[in-house]
């Protein structure tokens, strides 16, 4: 009986609130049922599903919160749950109250819990849904309930890419887990922004060491040290030397590197350098100025030359006379620059060795006379000293131009009625015999007989017998005489 009053009471102000709505409550919608209740002025009052108010002129100003299985409560239009939640509505007026869990409260698989003298509804563990009206087996409840590419969010199994990289990032779910990555050929970070990568950021920032310089070769950084410093170019290069102390003994510290201090020398210029890190700079032989700047050669050509050097050998002015003669020769220019050697007139023998005074034998040195021929000193005509040139035995011709061989060495190379003269076959008979002889060749020889009538040394005279004719026969003369 205590029970039916405050539900008349309430139809009744339900009634009442629909035909003249008061300030607070100016519209009600579905009411399907309502659970056991105590009626408790100036109190908040839980609602069953599907009921919605308007109110003006409340503390919360027209709002309507929503309190969910959880027994979170938030504003009606703020979630998706704004329906099949229990509405709690602030107001001024007086409502009813739900003291009590009983088996009619909440919905399928839920299960009440009092809170703060109020019953609360929520789905079972592995359960979601309307915990007023039914929960059904959620879907996951942990990533393991899942596909290797899915992942369990609100006890679904979703995809986890969604939304969780950048632009232009690829993502990929290993172990239920996002893995958000930057193309190739783009760079960046993958959970922001990737980017067409380009090769020369490769360098930016440098992954060299100090004092170094980074290049991209075959889209990989090259580090090199700069130039004038050493060193690894990972770690950092440094300066060869600061100082020749530095340096070895035969180096200086020249812009910071260990060089040949005869850099420093001029042009043309020999260096020798000291102990000390020191150069000594000098001219070469021949080369004359300033060894610090310039050393300059004595000539480049015969006209630079003074008329006692007249010419130019290797940038130095030399007389071409000097050292090139022998002993007492002498020596004249030719074309200003060409050395002619020549002994004097009185005296002979090599001009580029020696010349000494003449003596019999260098009339024949060297020898004047042709060949086949020998020298032999002699005179001419005006009595003076000359070589007289003769040709060999067995040789005839001209001995200056040269002798030839004879006609024959000996009678033995010429036939029976000549023989050999000068090295000629000849009669033999020629000027042999005397006055009133004949001559016979006979075997080389001539053979001289008086005529006929005549006696005597035919050889020198034959005389006329008297009384005697002379006669001569004809074969007594000499046909080749």
């Amino acid at each position: 009986m205590n029970l039916c009053i405050p539900f008349i009471v309430l139809i009744l102000h339900l009634t009442s609130a629909t035909e003249n709505p008061t300030p607070e409550i100016v519209e009600l919608t579905r009411l399907p049922r309502l659970a056991d209740y105590y009626y408790y002025p100036d109190r908040t009052y839980y609602t069953n599903p599907y009921i919605g108010y308007r109110s003006q002129g409340n503390p919360y100003n027209g709002k309507v919160y929503v309190t969910d299985g959880y027994g979170q409560t938030r504003l009606a239009g703020s979630s998706s749950y704004s329906r099949g939640r229990a509405l709690k509505v602030e107001s001024n007026l007086p409502v009813p109250h739900i003291k009590m869990c009983s088996g009619s409260t909440c919905g399928i698989n839920a299960h009440c819990t009092t809170i703060g003298d109020r019953p609360v509804c929520s789905c079972l563990k592995g359960y979601t849904g309307d915990p007023l009206y039914n929960c059904i087996r959620a879907e996951c409840l942990d990533n393991t309930e899942c596909r290797g590419h899915l992942a369990c969010r609100n006890q679904r199994c979703v995809d986890p890419c969604q939304g969780v990289c950048g632009s232009h990032a690829n993502c990929e779910t290993r172990n239920h887990i996002p893995t958000c990555t930057c193309p190739p050929g783009h760079t960046g970070d993958p959970f922001k922004h990737c980017r067409v990568f380009d090769p020369e950021e490769l360098c930016h920032p440098s992954p060299c060491g100090a004092n170094t310089i980074c290049e991209v070769v075959n889209n990989v950084p090259t580090c090199k040290c700069q130039q004038g410093y050493h060193g690894s170019p990972i770690a950092g290069c440094r300066h060869e030397c600061d100082s020749d102390t530095e340096c070895g003994h035969q180096h200086a510290c020249i812009e910071f590197r260990c060089q040949n201090p005869c850099s420093q020398c001029g042009k043309n210029a020999e260096c020798e350098v000291v102990q000390n890190h020191v150069p000594l700079c000098k001219c070469p032989r021949g080369y004359f100025g300033n060894p610090l700047t310039s050393c300059q050669p004595e000539c480049t050509q015969h006209s630079d030359c003074p008329r006692s050097k007249p010419a130019c050998f290797y940038n130095s002015c030399k007389n071409p006379c000097d050292g090139v003669c022998g002993i007492n020769a002498n020596c004249e220019l030719r074309n200003g620059i060409t050395p002619v050697c020549s002994c004097p007139k009185d005296m002979t023998g090599d001009p580029f060795t020696r010349c000494r005074p003449f003596t019999k034998e260098d009339l024949c040195d060297p020898n004047p006379c042709g060949s086949n021929a020998k020298c032999q000193p002699g005179y001419d005509r005006y009595n003076q000293e000359r070589p007289v040139c003769t040709c060999h035995p067995g040789y005839i011709g001209d001995p200056i131009t040269g002798c030839i061989r004879g006609e024959c060495a000996d009678d033995n190379e010429c036939p029976d009625h000549q023989a050999c003269f000068e090295y000629k076959c000849q009669n033999p008979c020629r000027g042999q015999c005397g006055a009133n002889a004949v001559c016979n060749s006979r075997k080389h020889v001539a053979v001289c007989t008086c005529l006929e009538g005549y006696n005597g040394d035919a050889l020198s005279n034959c005389y006329r017998v008297e009384g005697s004719e002379a006669k001569v026969s004809e074969s007594y003369f000499c046909k080749n005489c």
